[in-house]
């Protein structure tokens, strides 16, 4: 459901203490995203028409992270309870909205669930979202009367025996209309053994004013769940990768163990992947078909072409790998890098702003930066390409079918010719002549009678 008439509002003002943490709770990270940028993205498929987020631990810090100009900014500058932290909200709100209140440290809210509670609290209804819990310690408790409705909800440091007995818990989403929302504001008493003025106590108000309480439940209960402590943020966290490793697996990825991966950013695929244990995919990463990714590699915002291998050990990033590429193990490939198509990229191999062509190949123990380097090219091992005069980059040419030899040292800026082969051990300053061999020439001396040093006694 969509309506020009959602207001939004999101509490992310607490302090977090039981994190232990200087940063601000709602910018934790679940899954490489902010907890309140979590809340913030399950809105946006009901298009609210205002956006307001109650910020106060960490403000300037908190609206800096989130950068989002379509975000009503509103300052709780103390903690009196939830009821407080919406009423500073309420003049940001139109009064004949649905006003939907959400928790910016509660992440793994669906964007379906918040739908249905809009639609509750429609007819002039209030929406309330409950979950059963087999242990609600912590929570306030769901009153009904005789007939199953909605009589008010008691928190529990202020609940008697009985009422610690019902398992129906409060988990403080809420949808209402925006007028009696403030006037029920209005109205809220902070007499109750913490002093705060609680949110929850509009709901005997509303049954006082013969406004029906639609009550309507989560699929899982750790769509409510919040967080308070690095534990918790733990919990979620495996939770929310289980779900992003079933997508992946029902698009035709085959995750060899999907308890050890983990997304964090918006991933797209293709079918017949396989991604081995450990695998780590940050921001935008698109992988094609029969691509498979080994153990322990990290790819971020990187492009990975169909039938590329990825061997274990590797780091992509900010990289492009063409079609049937071989890399690994231990390879990295840092931004800029772009893989034309059949390379491969071995053990210990680090590329950095570079073109690699069609084809060519760069195994061993070797340096490329700032290289344009042309087709079915083939680097020795220990090849670098100095790029850096202490002060500016500069970048190296090699052209189609040119081969270096081991520990070759080609000083940009310089020119490799087409077909050109650089002797192992050479340190190039000057254009390699296409089609010819260029190499440093050193006199090999024995030294006769020389003696290795020995110890002192």
């Amino acid at each position: 459901m969509t309506t020009n008439k959602l207001n939004v509002i999101i509490l992310a003002a607490g302090q977090g203490t039981r994190m232990k943490s200087s940063l601000p709770k709602v910018l934790h990270p679940l899954g490489g995203k902010p907890l309140l940028a979590h809340v913030i993205d399950a809105t946006k498929s009901l298009n609210p028409a205002k956006l307001a987020v109650v910020y106060g631990h960490g403000g300037q810090q908190v609206r800096d992270t989130i950068n989002d100009a379509k975000i009503l900014w509103v300052e709780q500058t103390e903690q009196l309870g939830t009821g407080h932290a919406v009423n500073q909200a309420i003049p940001q709100i139109d009064e004949d909205s649905i006003v939907l209140v959400l928790y910016g440290d509660v992440p793994l809210i669906n964007s379906g669930t918040l739908s249905d509670l809009v639609y509750q609290a429609g007819n002039d209804h209030l929406g309330l979202l409950t979950v059963h819990l087999d242990n609600p310690t912590g929570y306030g408790r769901i009153a009904r009367d005789a007939h199953g409705k909605v009589k008010y909800i008691i928190e529990q440091k202020d609940a008697n025996s009985e009422e610690l007995k019902i398992s129906e818990s409060n988990t403080g989403i809420l949808a209402v209309n925006g007028a009696k929302l403030k006037q029920w504001l209005s109205q809220l008493k902070n007499n109750n053994s913490q002093g705060e003025y609680y949110l929850t106590d509009i709901i005997a108000m509303a049954v006082s004013d013969k406004v029906d309480v639609k009550t309507t439940h989560p699929v899982g209960e750790e769509e409510v769940l919040g967080v308070n402590s690095r534990s918790q943020l733990a919990h979620l966290e495996r939770h929310y990768q289980r779900q992003q490793a079933e997508m992946l697996m029902a698009q035709g990825v085959t995750i060899i163990d999907p308890g050890r991966i983990d997304i964090r950013g918006e991933v797209t695929v293709g079918r017949d992947i396989t991604l081995d244990v450990n695998v780590v995919l940050e921001g935008k990463v698109s992988i094609a078909d029969n691509v498979m990714i080994g153990a322990n590699c990290v790819i971020r915002d990187s492009v990975i072409e169909a039938g590329v291998t990825i061997k274990p050990m590797c780091v992509i990033e900010e990289a492009r790998v063409g079609k049937e590429a071989i890399i690994g193990p231990y390879s990295r490939l840092r931004p800029g890098a772009d893989l034309a198509g059949g390379n491969h990229i071995g053990n210990f191999v680090e590329i950095k702003n570079s073109h690699i062509g069609l084809g060519s190949k760069v195994n061993h123990l070797t340096y490329i930066g700032d290289t344009d380097m042309g087709t079915g090219v083939n680097i020795g091992a220990g090849t670098i390409t100095a790029n850096y005069d202490g002060a500016n980059k500069h970048r190296t040419i090699i052209g189609d079918n040119a081969s270096t030899g081991s520990n070759s040292v080609l000083i940009a800026p310089v020119k490799v010719g087409k077909g050109a082969t650089i002797g192992a051990g050479t340190i190039l300053r000057k254009e390699a002549p296409a089609g010819e061999l260029t190499l440093t020439v050193i006199k090999q001396k024995t030294v006769e009678g020389w003696k290795r040093p020995t110890k002192n006694k």
